[in-house]
C-alpha cells in the first residue's frame, strides 16, 4: 500500500465521525487470549506490541453445519423416489437408456472377462485408501472416523433397502432393479454406489479435497462400466448412489464439516492486497455468546452469518472487516430461494455465492451514498476460495435505535429517508425492527441493504413502503403511523399502498413484535380507506404477492384427499337402492335432524365467544365449513380445526382460540359421555362392555408416560420444555378454565351439545323408520352414540368404513334385520357424511370470501 493511496482515502472520512469500537476494550489483560494459532504457529503477540507482526486476537473456524448439505440429502431422496417410479412405470425407457449403453460400449467389450467383483473391490480399496490417506496426513481424525463410520451406514442402508423392496407383493419394482450381478433378497442393489458414495459424502466436499474429487471420478467410471457391461441396472445403481448420498449429507450435516474460511495471519494478508497494512485485527465479541458469535448486527450493516473484526492500520485508520464464509451462505441462499418461490408480482434476488453477497452490498452501499444518504461507507472487498470479505470505514457505522422511544416525528424521518432511496430506485426487500438505526448526532438511518436492489419496480417500492409503514403502526399506533406517511409521502402515495397491505408483506420479525396485533393490518388498511372516497376503497382489490399460502395449500390438500375418498369408497349402487327403497317423508325428517346438528354445534361453540366477536351466521357456516374438512381428516379433527382458523379470523389470538376450541370439544365429549352413561342406566344396553379397548388404552397411556420420563431425563430436552413449553402449557390451561368458569355460557353450551346429540341420534331413528322398522327412540340413540364412538376410533377421514361396520354391527346385534341396519346405516351417512361434502364445500368458500377462515 502506497502513502499517496492512504492520503486519498483519508481525506474521504468525515473529520466529525468517530470510531465506534473506542469503547472496546483491547487489551489482552480483560480476561480474552490474545493469541491464536495458524497450522500450529503463534502468530500473535500478547501484549498487543507489534514488534513481531499484527496484534492478532482470533479463533478458527469452528465445525459448521451447513443447511446446503440438508438440501443435497432432500434432492437425492426425491431422485431415488423418481427413479423407482421410472422404474416401474416407465421401464421401456429404462430399458432404452441401457440398451443404448450397451451398443455404445463396444470398445470395453474385453472388460466383461473379469468378475465384476474385482472392478468393484479394487475401485472400492483404491477410494478408501487414498480418501483416508489424505485426512490422517492432514489429522483431520473425525473427519477420517466419521468417514468410515458412514461407509458403514451406507452399506447398512442399501441392504435395508433391498430388503425391503424384495419383500414387496407387487414385483415389477424389484424386476426393475435387479441385474445380472444382483440377486433378489438383501443383495438387490449394488452395494459399492452406496458404500462409497456415503463415504466421500463424510469426507467431502469435494472442492476442498483433492482425494475426494478424484475419487467420485472413479465411482462414476465404474458405474459406467457395470452399466454397459450389463453388470447393474440403470436404475439400481442410481437408486443405490442416491440412498448414500442422502445418508452421507445427513451424516455431515450432523456431525457438520470443518469451515474453511479465511482467518488470522491469512486474512491479514488478504487485507493487504487491498491497501490495508494491519497492525491490529480483534475479532468482535458479544456479552454472554463469547467466540464465534455469528449473529446479525448494524456493526456491518446487518450482513447474516458474517464474523465481525475491528482493524487497526500503520495510518491509524480504524475499519470493520465482514467475513463472511461459504457454508454459513447457504441459509441466506435458501431464504431468498423460498422468498422467490413465495411471491409473485415482485423481484427476488438470487445470490448464488458469497463472493456475489458480498459484491452487491458492496454496490448497494456506494448507491446510497451516490444519492447523499447516510450509510456505512465501504472502503472495498476481498474474496478467496471460501470467504468473501467487506471492509467499512468504522467511523460510519450506525447504532441501533431505541424502539421504545421513537415517535410520529422519527416516523417521518424514516419514512423520508425510505422515500430518497426509493425515487432513486433503490428498494430494501427487508425492513424490520432491526434495521431502524441512527448516527450519533441522531440523524434516522435506515440499515440492513445486503437484500436490496436497484433499478426496483413500482410494485417492490410499494412493498417498502407497506414494512416501514406496518412497523411503525406497531410501534407507535395506526393513527400516527398514517399520519407520519402522510406528511411524508403524500396522500396519493399512501392511498396507493393500500391493496398491498397484506400479511405476506410484513416480514416476521415485524409480526413477531409484542406490540403486533393480528387485525393492525386491517386497522391500517381502514385508516387509510377514510382518505380515499368510499366508491373507490370498494372497488380497490388487493394485490396478488403471494404465489401461494399455507391456507391455500391446505385447502388444496384437503380437496385432494376428499376427491380420492369420494372415487375410492363411494359405492353409488348400494347408496342408490338404499334411497330408492326408504321412505321419503322419513327420510326428510334424517335431513332436518342433520341440519339441527349444525344448529346444536353452532350453539355450543358461540356461547364461549364474546358478544362482540360473534357473528351468529359465521359461526354456522364454520359449522358447516367442519363437515368439508371431516372428508380430509379423521372424525372430530376437521370441525376441531375449522373452529380453530374460525376463532382466529374472528379476532383472538393464538391461544385464546386454542382455549375456546378446546373447550367447546370439551364440552361436546362431556355431554356425549354423561348422555352414554345416563341412557345405559336406564336401559340397561350393555353388550358392547367387552368391545372398550381398555388394555389398548393402560398400554398406550403407559408408553405415553415412560416417554415422557425418558425425555425429561435428558436436561437440555427438560429445559426446552420448563422455559418454552410449559408457560404456553400454563397459559393455554388457564385460558381453558377461565371459559370453563362461567356458568351462563358453559350451561348454554352444553345444552348446545345436548341438542346435537340428541338431533344426531334421532336421525338414525328416523333412518331405520324410513325402511320400515319401528324401534325405541332413546334405546336407538344409545346403541348409535356407542357404536358411532367405537366405529370413529378408526384413523380414516370421517371415520370412513369403520363408522359403517360399527353401526351396521351394532344394530344387527340389537335384534336389527341385517338388510335394514345396512340401508339405515348408508341412508344416516348419506346426509351427516356425503351430502356435507358439498354443502361444506360452499360454507367453506363463504367464509373465505368474508375473511373468517
Amino acid at each position: 500500500m502506497t502513502t499517496e493511496q492512504d492520503q486519498s482515502t483519508t481525506e474521504d472520512r468525515p473529520d466529525k465521525a468517530t470510531s465506534s469500537t473506542t469503547d472496546r476494550p483491547i487489551a489482552s489483560g480483560d480476561g480474552r487470549s490474545a493469541s491464536f494459532a495458524v497450522s500450529g504457529t503463534d502468530s500473535s503477540t500478547t501484549d498487543g506490541s507489534n514488534d513481531s507482526g499484527p496484534y492478532i486476537d482470533d479463533i478458527a473456524p469452528r465445525r459448521t453445519r451447513d443447511f446446503g448439505d440438508l438440501t443435497r440429502a432432500s434432492l437425492s431422496l426425491l431422485m431415488a423416489a423418481v427413479v423407482m417410479v421410472f422404474a416401474v412405470y416407465l421401464g421401456g425407457m429404462t430399458r432404452g437408456v441401457e440398451s443404448d449403453a450397451h451398443t455404445a460400449a463396444q470398445a470395453i467389450n474385453w472388460l466383461a472377462a473379469f468378475p465384476s467383483t474385482v472392478l468393484t473391490q479394487l475401485a472400492t480399496i483404491v477410494i478408501v485408501i487414498i480418501v483416508l490417506a489424505q485426512l490422517l496426513l492432514a489429522r483431520e481424525w473425525l473427519q477420517a472416523a466419521v468417514s468410515a463410520l458412514a461407509m458403514f451406514a451406507g452399506y447398512g442402508i442399501v441392504w435395508v433397502i433391498s430388503t425391503a423392496i424384495s419383500s414387496l407383493n407387487d414385483a415389477a419394482l424389484p424386476m426393475a432393479l435387479v441385474s445380472a450381478a444382483t440377486s433378489y433378497g438383501s443383495e438387490l442393489l449394488p452395494d459399492i454406489y452406496a458404500g462409497m458414495a456415503s463415504f466421500l459424502t463424510a469426507a467431502g466436499p469435494r472442492r476442498t479435497r483433492s482425494t475426494v474429487k478424484w475419487s467420485w471420478n472413479i465411482l462414476y467410471a465404474i458405474a459406467a462400466v457395470m452399466v454397459v457391461l450389463s453388470w447393474h441396472s440403470v436404475t439400481g445403481m442410481l437408486v443405490s448412489m442416491a440412498a448414500g448420498r442422502t445418508v452421507g449429507m445427513l451424516i455431515r450435516f450432523v456431525v457438520g464439516t470443518q469451515n474453511k474460511g479465511v482467518w488470522g495471519k491469512d486474512l491479514v494478508a488478504v487485507l493487504s492486497s487491498i491497501g490495508l497494512e494491519t497492525t491490529s485485527l480483534i475479532r468482535h465479541q458479544e456479552p454472554g455468546i463469547g467466540h464465534g458469535s455469528l449473529s446479525a448486527t448494524l456493526d456491518d450493516d446487518l450482513a447474516e452469518g458474517s464474523r465481525i473484526y475491528d482493524v487497526e492500520t500503520s495510518n491509524n485508520r480504524r475499519f470493520i472487516v465482514s467475513v463472511i464464509d461459504a457454508q454459513t451462505h447457504t441459509v441466506g441462499y435458501l431464504k431468498q430461494l423460498w422468498d422467490w418461490v413465495r411471491f409473485t408480482s415482485v423481484s427476488i434476488r438470487r445470490d448464488r455465492s458469497v463472493r456475489d453477497a458480498v459484491q452487491h452490498h458492496f454496490a448497494m452501499l456506494l448507491g446510497l451514498h451516490n444519492i447523499k444518504l447516510p450509510a456505512p461507507a465501504p472502503y472495498g472487498i476481498a474474496d478467496t476460495d471460501e470467504s468473501a470479505i467487506l471492509v467499512l470505514d468504522a467511523h460510519t457505522i450506525e447504532m441501533p435505535a431505541n424502539l421504545n422511544t421513537l415517535t410520529q416525528a422519527d416516523a417521518v424521518a424514516y419514512m423520508r429517508y425510505l422515500s430518497v432511496a426509493n425515487r432513486r430506485g433503490y428498494t430494501h426487500r427487508r425492513i424490520t425492527p432491526d434495521t431502524l438505526a441512527r448516527l450519533e448526532d441522531g440523524t434516522a438511518v435506515i440499515a440492513g441493504w445486503l437484500n436490496g436492489d436497484n433499478a426496483s419496480g413500482p410494485a417492490n417500492t410499494a412493498l417498502d413502503k407497506v414494512q416501514l409503514l406496518a412497523l411503525f403502526a406497531a410501534l407507535i399506533g395506526v393513527k400516527p403511523a398514517v399520519a407520519a406517511a402522510r406528511e411524508s409521502w403524500g396522500d396519493t402515495t399512501l392511498t396507493a399502498l393500500a391493496p398491498f397491505i397484506q400479511k405476506v408483506a410484513v416480514p416476521s420479525p415485524t409480526r413477531a413484535l409484542v406490540t403486533w396485533d393480528k387485525q393492525l393490518l386491517k386497522e391500517l388498511r381502514d385508516h387509510i380507506n377514510t382518505i380515499i372516497d368510499e366508491e373507490t376503497a370498494e372497488s380497490a382489490e388487493p394485490v396478488t404477492l403471494a404465489r401461494f399460502s399455507w391456507r391455500s395449500m391446505i385447502t388444496m390438500l384437503l380437496v385432494i384427499v376428499a376427491v380420492v375418498v369420494v372415487f375410492t369408497q363411494l359405492k353409488p349402487e348400494e347408496i342408490i337402492t338404499a334411497l330408492t327403497n326408504a321412505n321419503p317423508l322419513m327420510a326428510v325428517v334424517t335431513l332436518a335432524f342433520g341440519a339441527c346438528g349444525w344448529i346444536g354445534s353452532s350453539i355450543s361453540l358461540g356461547a364461549l365467544m364474546d358478544r362482540s366477536k360473534r357473528d351468529n351466521t359465521g359461526v354456522f357456516m364454520s359449522q358447516v365449513a367442519g363437515g368439508f374438512a371431516t372428508v380430509s381428516m379423521p372424525a372430530g379433527v376437521g370441525p376441531a380445526f375449522v373452529n380453530l382458523q374460525f376463532l382466529r379470523r374472528s379476532g383472538y389470538r393464538n391461544t385464546p382460540a386454542t382455549a375456546i376450541m378446546s373447550a367447546a370439544l370439551v364440552v361436546y365429549y362431556a355431554v356425549y359421555f354423561s348422555m352414554l352413561v345416563l341412557i345405559g342406566l336406564f336401559t340397561g344396553r350393555n353388550m358392547f362392555s367387552g368391545a372398550i379397548p381398555t388394555n389398548t388404552l393402560v398400554l398406550v397411556l403407559g408408553v405415553v408416560v415412560v416417554v415422557l420420563s425418558i425425555a425429561m431425563m435428558i436436561p437440555p430436552l427438560r429445559h426446552w420444555v420448563t422455559r418454552r413449553l410449559m408457560p404456553l402449557a400454563k397459559t393455554y390451561i388457564n385460558q381453558l378454565l377461565d371459559v370453563l368458569s362461567q356458568p351462563r355460557q358453559l350451561t348454554v353450551s352444553c345444552l348446545g351439545a345436548l341438542f346435537q346429540n340428541t338431533t344426531t341420534g334421532l336421525a338414525f331413528w328416523a333412518a331405520l323408520q324410513a325402511f320400515g322398522y319401528s324401534s325405541n327412540p332413546i334405546e336407538t340413540t344409545f346403541v348409535f352414540m356407542l357404536a358411532y364412538a367405537l366405529g370413529s376410533a378408526v384413523p380414516t377421514p370421517g371415520g370412513l368404513g369403520g363408522v359403517e361396520a360399527a353401526l351396521t354391527f351394532a344394530f344387527v346385534a340389537v335384534g336389527v334385520p341385517q338388510g335394514v341396519a345396512l340401508s339405515a346405516t348408508l341412508l344416516h351417512r348419506v346426509v351427516f357424511y356425503w351430502l356435507r361434502i358439498p354443502l361444506g364445500a360452499a360454507a367453506m368458500k363463504w367464509l373465505d370470501r368474508h375473511n373468517l377462515v
